[in-house]
């Protein structure tokens, strides 16, 4: 094959795409932007989700090991939402320096790190559906199921793990420390000759079951709830579910754009909708500017719970009277009513 060097030229019908980085001297049949994005920014950026993220979700789990008394369901689920965000964040050092010059940390940090960026999308979406179908059940039809049966909720956590980590498991395998020609080395999934159609079955596979499912019984889930709670006039209920609704808003607002902007990669490499340069390049940046978006969710729960989450904040100062950093009296004038019932449990001690 001949190399092509205008890109307005290129006859995609014409090449065969194995979904590889071009091996190739000189050829360059795109002028694939490969700096999308200014790498210092990019870099701060990393650096400052990590320090947010390790703090944050570090005092979180803390505060709700220390109230094993007044735990609940959704206190257990969010509990491993921020080990799994916690356990993200400790791969962002090192992707920021990947950003720098490539992946120099070989095959085998390749596949750990992106098994772990992976485990915490799934694991987030998992066990948000969890949690509104806890919801929708104890407040739809006012069951106390898991609430009474607390050990269940642990076998549904593992669940959720191990879900997320068959569905994340191709990345561990197939991915590997690649270095093209005349480019830096990359982190890439390598497999052979048809690599671009086995990319689109890994993709297409944990997207549906990974992402659209888990989001479909979410929207319906709480959909319900929020009927419910409206047709009962539940005012004090109805606020304690914002902090749940908060952070499910915010996991679509991170991770959605990502997502949308994947599929429409996904539909260009199928030929679903038409390949060009222009085009290849636009997702390309999209990908890059929406993945960092997701990558910032990691330290934003922490935030919600603060700003939102009454009970969180006395359960921290709660920690901090018990070491003698902060006085009882202080800790008795910020105490919360919480905001449970015996009839309808939409507890939260976040």
């Amino acid at each position: 094959m001949s190399n092509i060097t205008d890109p307005q030229m290129w006859d995609f019908d014409d090449l065969n795409f194995t979904g590889m980085p071009p091996t190739d001297e000189g050829y360059s049949p795109c002028r694939l932007e490969t700096e999308t994005l200014n790498k210092y920014v990019v870099i701060i950026t990393y650096a400052l989700v990590f320090l947010l993220s390790l703090l944050g979700n570090s005092l979180v789990m803390l505060v709700i090991l220390y109230s094993r008394v007044g735990r609940s369901v959704t206190d257990v689920y969010l509990l491993n939402l921020a080990l799994a965000d916690l356990l993200f964040a400790l791969t962002l050092p090192i992707w920021a320096a990947s950003k720098v010059n490539g992946w120099i940390f070989g095959t085998f940090l390749c596949k750990v790190v992106s098994l772990l960026k992976e485990v915490n999308f799934y694991s987030g979406i998992l066990l948000l559906a969890c949690i509104s179908v806890d919801r929708y059940l104890a407040i739809v039809h006012a069951t106390r199921t898991l609430t009474q049966k607390r050990h269940l909720v642990k076998f549904v956590c593992l669940g959720c793990w191990g879900l997320s980590m068959n569905l994340s498991l191709p990345f561990f395998l197939f991915r590997q420390a690649y270095h093209p020609n005349n480019s830096s080395p990359v982190c890439y999934e390598v497999l052979g000759n048809d690599t671009a159609k086995w990319r689109m079955v890994l993709r297409i596979l944990p997207h549906t079951f990974g992402f659209i499912v888990p989001l479909f019984v979410m929207l319906f889930c709480y959909g319900f709830t929020l009927r419910t709670l409206f047709k009962a006039h539940m005012g004090q209920k109805h606020r304690a579910m914002r902090v749940i609704f908060a952070v499910v808003l915010i996991f679509l607002l991170c991770w959605l754009p990502y997502n949308l902007v994947l599929l429409a990669d996904t539909l260009m490499r199928t030929q679903v909708i038409q390949e060009s340069c222009e085009r290849r390049n636009n997702i390309g940046r999209a990908l890059d500017a929406t993945e960092i978006l997701g990558f910032l969710h990691s330290c934003l729960n922490p935030i919600i719970y603060a700003f939102i989450g009454q009970n969180f904040r006395h359960g921290f100062l709660k920690i901090l009277a018990m070491h003698g950093l902060v006085s009882k009296e202080f800790l008795a004038r910020h105490r919360v009513t919480s905001y449970t019932s015996s009839s309808v449990n939409v507890s939260s001690n976040l």
